[in-house]
């Protein structure tokens, strides 16, 4: 067998969109487009990290959303009922443990 490198995600706590997202998520821990950039934030990590997303038109449709609601066009009822917390995953607390079982590495070709 070969080791295989756990996935890690840092998160500068200095950095300012990271500052921005906490008094966001302050506010309003359930506004739709901050946990859209938060897994948007993740997902692109894992993106530039040479991983490939399980899902990748739910990572489109975030993208979508966030591109509509920087200019500012808003979706119809219909279209924002459809758009429920249904592609948000629940959050996982880490308790920092370092078990291999929980962990398990994408195949990328």
């Amino acid at each position: 067998g070969y080791m295989a490198a756990k996935k890690h995600f840092e998160i500068n706590p200095k950095h300012s969109i990271i500052n921005a997202l906490y008094e966001k998520v302050q506010e309003d821990e359930n506004n739709r487009a901050v946990k859209d950039l938060v897994m948007l934030l993740h997902e692109t990590s894992l993106l530039t990290s040479g991983f490939s997303l399980e899902d990748p038109q739910t990572h489109a449709s975030r993208i979508h959303r966030m591109i509509k609601l920087g200019l500012g066009l808003s979706d119809s009822p219909d279209a924002a009922a459809a758009d429920d917390d249904g592609d948000m995953p629940a959050l996982e607390e880490v308790d920092g443990g370092d078990d291999d079982a929980d962990t398990q590495m994408e195949e990328v070709d």
